[in-house]
């Protein structure tokens, strides 16, 4: 006896994914010609409707609003509350200069002076989607730890995650999964179709209750590009249903990219939207992969798949990939899925199921920190792995001599042949524009003054010279380009104690720093001039800042590094005026104050009399260094040179 089932229209043709192509062509071509246009600078009174909530960036709190059809970014102070949606007018000095943030472009970043919300959203999709993100956050306080990565599974907010462990996310490869995309649109789906009850009965409920649902969850999510593509697929097969028409999974995805491009042409250069389409098409392409068919294979391959498919977006970023990415994933992947599930019953039901998938959470986030150590592979590296994956999968014979060679070659790796810090002596590293400079006594124990605008950067550069704790670390001044990466040091390496003396000033930098000491019991001193540190062979002598100054940069704090064989000035950004009261000082080397920028007293750089001047510099829309520097510090019979150029620069001082 055979039961007949209903026929299936067969699924439509694939050209699609070439149209998508084309789409996806257009769509680039298009977002370059509407590059946004400067505005004129100047003081300015506006209405606009936010576009993004407000949250903190490297320079201070930030928000996106649109204006009369132009985005713009407001610059906020901390007391400023809005929500996206929400009308607001405001008042402040815009600088006329165009740029980008979060994938999108804006005409002219304002500094405002006055805010006021005129009204909330209008629209359903995006109140809902508040209450929904506001009931999120409300539930999981306090957001630390495994708490704040929960949030980032539900609804995609880091916010309240460390620098550390979002480092970690990204260096093992597990980054993606705090962007809310398919499963987590899938499983919203899911909650609503059972909380609609009897309006989601059959196949036709369901998908009327889902569609209606979509909107509100890709608000609540922030309309993040990997939640718009995830949404789009969702909205099509779901439409397709109620229309009698089936789709598979590369036409889904096809037709989801082309309608958000023709919607949106700028996805087509975000690398939000870049990465979430690979990793799909990855992740179908493994799983559809010949392997035998157990669990562990088939998690495998459709990792494998995802990892392959973004790797040249990372290396074309990034400049790399995490080597334990595919392990981390297939060890995480469950715990972030019953994490999600678990956290998501609970923020709408039990409180002690939040409990159990933040301690799921926590364990991912273990598995972040331990997988973030390891080796990162370069473009070439990655090269040589596909090469030895190809041979080990084309000839079988070869596989355990493979095993054992690559197998060293890790172990080589992790155990590092890493650069030998000087004995003792200082490390200038190459973080790109700022300054991070490690201090070796000659013992095995480390300080670090300022820590770069890049966090990975900057870890990368104390795991390359072996520092894996800090006795000491100095912030010069409250810059983004010196503070920023020191927030990623704090809870990342144990650290002895902090050196600071901002006040008057402040930063959003800053003050994520600084408020992060507390947390890990790290004690706040606030060094007087003559106060001195020693650091195995190392002296380190406060010199500066002699008063309270208007300019940060002034209020630098200025340490002399003395060792057996010579002396080093680290001589934070200070300018002209700091810089005439510290006429006095001497040294063979100079670390040159801002980058090389035009802002020294030339008579001070001569006077100093060094023999190196090295300058902490990278890729600049400022000019910097000024060529006019470089000329001074040559002509006084200084050797110049520069972190941009060179990389690391090594000063043995015993």
């Amino acid at each position: 006896m055979t039961l007949d089932h209903p026929a299936l229209p067969p699924p439509v043709s694939r050209p699609w994914i070439i149209v998508a192509t084309l789409v996806w062509a257009v769509a680039s071509v298009v977002d370059a010609a509407g590059t946004a246009e400067p505005m004129e600078a100047g003081w300015v009174e506006l209405e606009a409707v936010v576009s993004t909530d407000a949250r903190d960036g490297p320079y201070g709190r930030w928000a996106l609003v649109e204006s009369a059809g132009s985005s713009l970014l407001l610059e906020l102070d901390d007391n400023m509350g809005l929500s996206t949606g929400d009308t607001v007018s405001f008042t402040g000095m815009a600088d006329g200069s165009p740029g980008h943030t979060g994938g999108r472009s804006y005409r002219t970043a304002v500094d405002v002076a006055r805010l006021e919300v005129i009204a909330p959203t209008e629209s359903i999709p995006l109140r809902v989607g508040n209450a929904m993100r506001g009931r999120v956050l409300e539930r999981l306080q306090p957001l630390a730890e495994g708490r704040a990565l929960l949030a980032g599974f539900l609804i995609g907010e880091t916010d309240q995650l460390t620098e550390s462990d979002m480092v970690a996310m990204r260096r093992s490869g597990l980054a993606h999964f705090v962007a809310v995309s398919g499963s987590n649109v899938a499983l919203f789906l899911g909650l609503v179709a059972v909380a609609a009850g009897p309006l989601a009965v059959g196949p036709r409920g369901r998908a009327l209750v889902g569609l209606a649902a979509l909107p509100i969850y890709a608000a609540a999510t922030r309309f993040e590009p990997s939640v718009m593509r995830a949404s789009a697929m969702a909205g099509l097969a779901l439409g397709s249903r109620l229309c009698g028409i089936v789709f598979e999974t590369w036409q889904l995805l096809s037709l989801a990219v082309v309608v958000l491009l023709v919607a949106e042409p700028s996805l087509s250069s975000s690398l939000g939207f870049q990465l979430s389409v690979a990793a799909t098409a990855g992740v179908v392409v493994g799983a559809r992969w010949p392997l035998p068919r157990s669990r562990v294979a088939r998690a495998l391959a459709v990792t494998m798949g995802a990892q392959v498919a973004v790797a040249p977006l990372l290396l074309g970023a990034f400049g790399s990939v995490p080597l334990l990415s595919p392990l981390a994933n297939l060890v995480a992947a469950p715990l972030v899925a019953a994490s999600t599930v678990i956290g998501a019953i609970g923020v709408a039901g039990p409180g002690f199921l939040v409990d159990i998938g933040a301690w799921l959470a926590g364990a991912v986030l273990w598995v972040a920190r331990g997988a973030g150590v390891w080796p990162q592979l370069d473009p070439w590296a990655v090269l040589a792995t596909g090469l030895v994956l190809w041979v080990g999968i084309r000839f079988r014979r070869s596989r355990p001599v493979l095993a054992l060679v690559g197998g060293s070659v890790v172990v080589v790796l992790v155990l590092g042949i890493g650069a030998r810090p000087p004995d003792p002596g200082v490390v200038v590293l190459d973080v790109g524009q700022g300054d991070a400079i490690l201090l070796h006594g000659g013992d095995g124990r480390f300080a670090l003054v300022d820590g770069g605008p890049d966090v990975t950067l900057l870890l990368d550069g104390l795991r390359r010279y072996g520092a894996g704790a800090m006795e000491l670390v100095i912030l010069t001044h409250v810059h983004a380009d010196h503070a920023t990466g020191l927030a990623g040091v704090i809870g990342a390496v144990p650290v002895g104690q902090v050196w600071a003396a901002p006040e008057p000033h402040v930063t959003a930098a800053s003050q994520r720093f600084l408020s992060g000491l507390g947390r890990f019991g790290i004690p706040l001193v606030t060094p007087h001039v003559g106060q001195e540190y020693r650091l195995g062979e190392l002296r380190l002598v406060v010199e500066g800042p002699l008063r309270r100054y208007a300019s940060p940069n002034d209020q630098s704090l200025v340490v002399m590094v003395e060792g057996p064989a010579g002396s080093m000035l680290l001589a934070g950004d200070i300018e002209v005026v700091a810089q005439a009261e510290l006429s006095h000082l001497r040294a063979e080397v100079l670390k040159v104050p801002h980058q090389g920028a035009g802002t020294s007293d030339p008579f001070w750089l001569e006077n100093v009399s060094a023999r190196l001047a090295v300058i902490s510099v990278g890729p600049n829309q400022f000019g910097h260094p000024a060529p006019w520097v470089i000329e001074v510090l040559e002509s006084s019979g200084a050797r110049v040179l520069r972190t941009d150029e060179t990389g690391d620069v090594v000063v043995p001082l015993g």
